[in-house]
């Protein structure tokens, strides 16, 4: 069932490559919630985490992927006001 995983993994992650392209191009982050960002950032902190506590390989790889995507926007947003 590891197949699941790696499936869940990839497409959560790749949804959020384009909202990270657009923001990265555009730097427009008006229309994003800072603190959905936030919260949204320190979760997936947290499931790497535990991603990495289980040794669940598709969990480690997807959170630390989409860390760094969302870290962007979060960054990008917090300079942008």
């Amino acid at each position: 069932m590891e197949w699941v995983g790696w499936v869940a993994a990839t497409l959560t992650t790749v949804s959020f490559v384009p909202q990270a392209v657009k923001v990265i191009r555009t730097k427009d982050t008006a229309s994003i919630s800072l603190w959905m960002y936030i919260l949204f950032t320190v979760g997936i902190a947290c499931w790497l985490v535990y991603g990495l506590f289980l040794g669940d390989v598709p969990m480690t790889a997807a959170n630390a992927v989409t860390l760094l995507l969302a870290s962007i926007i979060l960054i990008t947003k917090v300079r942008n006001g």
